[in-house]
């Protein structure tokens, strides 16, 4: 397994090209100055010992080690055992509504991008924790079984967007049903569940299965993605607002929250409902209970033992620095005066 102690240093490596337009824009304002003495011919024996291309060299090889030896203060790693580590956690099932009321903008810059920026920072802040991730509109399914891969879950959560599911509505049971079956059978400490919905036309029974997800010591919490005065549903073409969704009488649909029915859902089922709101508090809480709550022993298999390699990449950078101090700008005398290319003095 690879990775870089202080991979934060490799943004270094984005000067270096800086560095190289600066050479070449003064090379050519150099160049430009010298035409005003005279021609190349002229000029060539004024400077007789001036190298065209030792500059040039110079240049390449100061970036060159400049790139080798940010690397090395990088530290570049690799783990030599994988074994199976021990931690104490959390089993955390996430159900994010993908419907496409959750492109309402009562949220900017709509509900379901909000939700995604919640759970991204809801991610960063789990430690010893396992996160599974189901989407549902009509129907629900699972989009990342429980792990402690969270770079995966953050990346699998980007790709999300309501064209997921082709089936439109809000079935919170068959999510809730999805979620239950997601957990660790031999898992019987409590295990949490937290719904992302605007709550808007649920299909089925999902209070009764809420009750039976408590019974089955999973709490739920709910976040409540929307306004209570609601927001039209836009229908984008090509990146753009085309227009709005309309029903059966021409009328602009407006999805609002139903806080009433996310509310009755974590009631059932011993969890807290929120609203999400503009200043992005509503995790604070919710990352408490979820750390207050019976951890369970798991374990994930995981590298160790890490090695350092910068080694490799500071010793050839340092070599090469000196290289480049070491040669001139100015024409070797002796290649000179060998004349190779038939050249007269």
């Amino acid at each position: 397994m690879f990775r870089f102690a202080h991979i934060e240093l490799l943004w270094l490596l984005a000067v270096l090209p800086a560095f190289y337009f600066l050479y070449v824009l003064f090379r050519w304002k150099r160049k430009k100055a010298l035409e005003n003495f005279g021609d190349e011919a002229t000029i060539a024996k004024l400077m007789p010992n001036t190298s065209k291309y030792k500059p040039t060299v110079k240049m390449i090889l100061f970036l060159f080690a400049s790139a080798l030896f940010i690397v090395g203060i990088a530290n570049p790693q690799f783990g030599t055992k994988l074994q199976e580590v021990k931690r104490k956690g959390v089993e955390v099932m996430i159900a994010l509504d993908v419907s496409n009321s959750m492109l309402a903008e009562d949220l900017k810059p709509n509900r379901l991008e909000r939700a995604k920026q919640a759970l991204n920072r809801l991610i960063d802040k789990m430690e010893n924790d396992k996160i599974g991730l189901v989407v549902f509109a009509g129907d629900a399914y699972l989009q990342l079984p429980l792990t402690t891969d969270f770079a995966a879950a953050k990346l699998l959560l980007s790709s999300i967007s309501t064209n997921m599911i082709e089936t439109q509505g809000t079935a919170l049971g068959a999510a809730i049903e999805l979620a239950m079956d997601s957990f660790s059978e031999e898992n019987k400490k409590q295990k949490a569940l937290i719904i992302i919905s605007d709550g808007e036309n649920h299909e089925d029974d999902a209070v009764g299965i809420a009750k039976k997800a408590q019974e089955k010591n999973i709490i739920i919490h709910t976040i409540g993605m929307g306004s209570v005065d609601g927001a039209p549903i836009p229908i984008y073409r090509n990146g753009e607002i085309a227009s709005y969704y309309k029903d059966n009488d021409g009328s602009t649909v407006v999805s609002k929250l139903n806080s009433g029915m996310l509310s009755q859902l974590a009631e059932v089922a011993g969890g807290r409902f929120t609203r999400a709101s503009l200043a992005n508090t509503e995790l604070s809480d919710l990352l408490d209970e979820i750390a207050g709550m019976e951890k369970q022993e798991f374990g994930s298999k995981e590298y160790t033992d890490y090695i350092s390699r910068y080694m490799f990449f500071i010793l050839p950078a340092l070599l090469i620095f000196i290289l480049e101090f070491m040669l001139s700008e100015s024409k070797n005398r002796i290649l000179t005066s060998m004349n190779l290319f038939g050249g007269g003095k």
